[in-house]
């Protein structure tokens, strides 16, 4: 004798239907940080934009490594500031290199952070990818960089700004 039994109906859900697992939409930042001939660099992080000199770290406020800003965050997710690829990883995936039309950018988060070894850090991206604007590239912890004795500022410089014509810092837009 065989057997088989009717499969329930299925009851219509009230209202919409759950969207299906699509990866997360991320949206690009609207605020431009540094603008030059070759291109605009819209702000990485979220939070309040000072001077490059203002950033608590010497290297980074001289100006060695570039013009730029620092951003104090209030969130812990740093996106691409523009359509590039990344250049450089930091082996403690606290900083990213990205490059497009001629401009070579640091991210680098916090000061003295690569003395994390990488904990609070993850890096979503690695070196040769291509990267859109405000795709996520790195995800921190704020509480684990204040905990190990260490600001969280970001520093966003544009190490090759002595070669770019007509550099303006600052928030606008």
């Amino acid at each position: 004798m065989i057997w088989k039994e009717d499969a329930p109906k299925a009851v219509p859900a009230e209202g919409p239907a759950p969207a299906a697992a699509a990866a997360p939409a991320f949206t690009a930042p609207t605020t431009s940080v540094i603008r030059c001939a070759n291109g605009v660099v819209l702000q990485p992080v979220k939070g309040t934009v000072i001077p490059y000199t203002q950033i608590p770290d010497d290297t980074f406020a001289s100006g060695v490594l570039g013009e730029g800003v620092g951003v104090q965050p209030t969130d812990e997710l740093v996106v691409a500031p523009f359509d590039g690829e990344i250049s450089s990883v930091a082996e403690s995936k606290h900083a990213v290199g990205v490059s497009a039309n001629e401009m070579e950018l640091l991210i680098h988060v916090g000061v003295d952070t690569v003395n994390m070894n990488g904990d609070g850090f993850t890096c979503l991206v690695k070196e040769g990818d291509q990267v859109k604007a405000g795709q996520p590239l790195i995800r921190f912890s704020r509480e684990k960089i204040k905990a190990a004795g260490y600001s969280d500022t970001v520093a966003v410089l544009l190490t090759n700004s002595d070669d770019l014509e007509g550099v303006e810092l600052g928030a606008k837009g």
